[in-house]
């Protein structure tokens, strides 16, 4: 009775050493399965120690073998398939290494920066802000920070310029008497 078994990852089919694959003829390409089967835990054991990282090592190995799978009738025809790819997995691994170390090194050449918060005037502008109804709020937002023109507010809102300067005056007179009273000081006493 013959009992047959499937081969399991990382061991030869049946017939092959572990070592290099069997070549029936010099003229004759080797199978890249079994390659594959014979050398992919091999291999992926030697960049695991290279790496420090398993997953990281099967992903290299893998894609040793995708390039050695595209370049396979030239690739079979070498001496040595495996020191190919083992070869192309090594610079792979590498070349990895290289972009890491590179983006660690970019990123402790960057430095942090530390921005004071907003001071207390700064607190105090934005509350007073916020209690003015929203058509001075934009309208002094849009005067004293994005500097435009009482021309240009009433173009941008489509409003007469008398209502952009009313606004205007209104709002400069809700923020002095919200500032005044929130600072402590209250000139109509």
């Amino acid at each position: 009775m013959t009992v047959t078994r499937e081969p399991r990852l990382g061991e030869p089919p049946p017939g092959r050493t572990a070592d290099r694959p069997e070549r029936p003829d010099r003229g004759e390409a080797i199978d890249f399965d079994g390659l594959y089967h014979a050398h992919f835990r091999s291999l992926t054991l030697q960049l695991a120690a290279y790496c420090g990282d398993l997953s990281q090592a099967q992903d290299l190995v893998q894609e040793a073998f995708c390039r050695a799978f595209a370049r396979w009738s030239r690739v079979s025809r070498y001496d040595d398939p495996v020191a190919w790819v083992r070869r192309v997995a090594w610079n792979l691994a590498t070349s990895r290494w290289r972009r890491l170390r590179t983006a660690q090194s970019w990123l402790h050449r960057q430095r942090e920066e530390h921005v004071p918060g907003p001071g207390p005037d700064r607190v105090a502008l934005t509350a007073a802000l916020a209690q003015l109804p929203t058509a001075q709020r934009r309208a002094v937002v849009l005067h004293y920070l994005a500097d435009l023109s009482v021309v240009q507010i009433a173009e941008q809102e489509g409003v007469p310029e008398g209502t952009v300067k009313s606004w205007l005056h209104r709002g400069r007179a809700a923020l002095a008497a919200q500032l005044t009273t929130t600072n402590g000081v209250n000139h109509h006493d």
